[in-house]
């Protein structure tokens, strides 16, 4: 098979390696054979269940409830804007305008 073929099927085309022990290796093996896998599908399987954990974890933002009460309370109730915030939004209004 070409390998525009290849893609066309949705066929990998990218290669990964990697090196590890024996002891390593032989573990991943007796745990592929039990899941019905091929040593490579099921270390990719288990790369992208993790890099997708990962990801997720890295995404997603968690408050305690009191925390999240907090959050809620600055959005539905945001306080007055200070003096130094008021004249940040000037200099950023002269900065910006001054650009275009």
């Amino acid at each position: 098979m070409s390998p525009a073929q290849a893609k066309k099927n949705g066929l990998a085309d990218d290669r990964i390696t990697a090196r590890v022990p024996h002891s390593t290796r032989t573990i991943i093996e007796r745990a592929a054979a039990i899941y019905g896998a091929t040593i490579n599908q099921f270390i990719v399987q288990a790369a992208v269940e993790r890099a997708n954990e990962v990801l997720q974890n890295m995404e997603m933002v968690k408050l305690s409830s009191q925390d999240a009460q907090v959050f809620i309370e600055a959005l539905t109730k945001p306080p007055v804007p200070n003096k130094k915030l008021q004249e940040a939004v000037r200099a950023h209004k002269r900065l910006v305008e001054s650009r275009d």
